[in-house]
């Protein structure tokens, strides 16, 4: 069965938020513990999480 527009779209921001999450791997070692620290707690308690999505896509 073809993906719909609105299928390939979502799997698009998908790829986008992947790229995202390496550029950040790749900064992380620049930073100093501190840095590393409020960036990993700011991550943390950002909503919707990739879990959320995850849940929410998986339930319905």
């Amino acid at each position: 069965m073809p993906l719909s527009g609105e299928a390939i779209r979502l799997m698009n921001y998908i790829d986008d938020v992947a790229v995202t999450l390496r550029r950040v791997l790749a900064a992380a070692p620049s930073l100093s513990a501190e840095e590393r620290a409020r960036v990993a707690e700011h991550l943390e308690q950002a909503r919707p999480s990739a879990s959320d999505v995850l849940q929410a896509l998986a339930s319905r």
